[in-house]
């Protein structure tokens, strides 16, 4: 059975912390974009994910 998804918070080469999602394949399917000071709000931007992306809608942007 492939591994479930998971959520890796980890410092950057600027000494910030950050979360990516990586699937089971290895690949990573989502990041934070932002360093964050600590580990704690790095946590606090996966949970914030966690909770708002249910509700999310899709919407396709048309090229201008």
């Amino acid at each position: 059975m492939p591994p479930a998804p998971r959520f890796e918070v980890y410092r950057d080469n600027a000494d910030e912390w950050r979360w990516r999602l990586v699937v089971a394949n290895g690949n990573i399917i989502a990041d934070s974009g932002e360093g964050y000071a600590s580990k704690q709000g790095a946590k606090r931007g996966i949970e914030s994910v966690k909770s708002s992306a249910p509700a999310a809608s899709v919407v396709t942007k048309e090229e201008e």
